[in-house]
């Protein structure tokens, strides 16, 4: 079952039970931070998930502390700096949200600690996300001086509405598990604890569960992530757009440096 995913470097595999797939970015040394590879790993992932008649459920977590705290700053600068990597990454950027989106089998995400950038992209796009209390929730893109692309006009404003999705998203105002559960972002927020347990629990589930009449409802319902596509595809365009100009070289330098923005 695992062979088709020998080639992943960055990502590891393993089943906890019968036809549940789980997925961990495996950078713990760098609290699962971006890499040009990582990015590219997930998102080709979900189409060979897709693909594998031995998977009915899929649960995404991270190795460590964090879930993941997005790009490496390594690959922001590179994005900024070189038109080719800027291209190869919106294209990416845009494949990832709709690999995810596509495809057929139901994705539990397990998130704890720090959960930021592309981190956060899958987190909240897995069908059914599940939050540690003291998880740290942010989508910092206009504090790095970039529009808010990703998956955050695609989602945010379906889940908790218009008026929240710009006062996070416009402030990059971190929320915690709880928050995030209470303002609807996540589907469940539990002891962190208690955080693979519960989500092993509901990949079971999903997995016993009948399976064209789970992955057929999860088509219908995506429906819903299709119409705001338009919008999604303007935003992440937008955000690589923003990564040329001036503002990103000043985030990512006080990023670097541990200070406030001088925009």
């Amino acid at each position: 079952m695992l062979d088709r995913y020998a080639r992943y470097k960055t990502l590891a595999f393993d089943t906890p039970a019968e036809r549940v797939l789980r997925i961990r970015i495996n950078r713990p040394e760098r609290l699962n931070a971006f890499t040009p590879e990582t990015h590219t790993e997930l998102t080709q992932v979900w189409r060979d998930v897709d693909a594998d008649p031995g998977v009915r459920a899929v649960i995404i977590g991270g190795a460590g502390k964090a879930f993941s705290v997005g790009g490496e700053f390594d690959f922001v600068e590179a994005i900024i700096d070189d038109f080719e990597m800027r291209a190869h990454a919106w294209r990416e950027a845009r494949e990832l949200v709709y690999n995810i989106v596509n495809c057929s089998k139901p994705i539990v995400s397990a998130m704890q600690g720090a959960v930021a950038g592309g981190g956060l992209s899958v987190g909240l796009l897995a069908d059914i996300s599940i939050a540690a209390k003291s998880a740290r929730l942010v989508d910092a893109h206009t504090r790095l001086g970039v529009c808010a692309g990703d998956h955050a006009v695609i989602l945010w404003p379906l889940l908790c509405g218009l008026a929240r999705s710009k006062y996070y998203l416009l402030l990059c105002e971190q929320l915690t598990g709880e928050t995030a559960a209470e303002i609807g972002l996540v589907s469940l927020c539990v002891d962190d604890d208690k955080l693979e347990e519960a989500a092993l629990g509901i990949a079971v589930r999903l997995a016993k569960g009948a399976p064209l009449a789970i992955q057929t409802t999860k088509y219908a319902l995506n429906n819903w992530l299709r119409m705001a596509g338009p919008s999604f595809d303007a935003s992440t365009a937008l955000q690589f757009f923003t990564f040329a100009g001036p503002e990103p070289k000043e985030g990512l330098a006080s990023h670097r440096e541990k200070r406030p923005p001088a925009f």
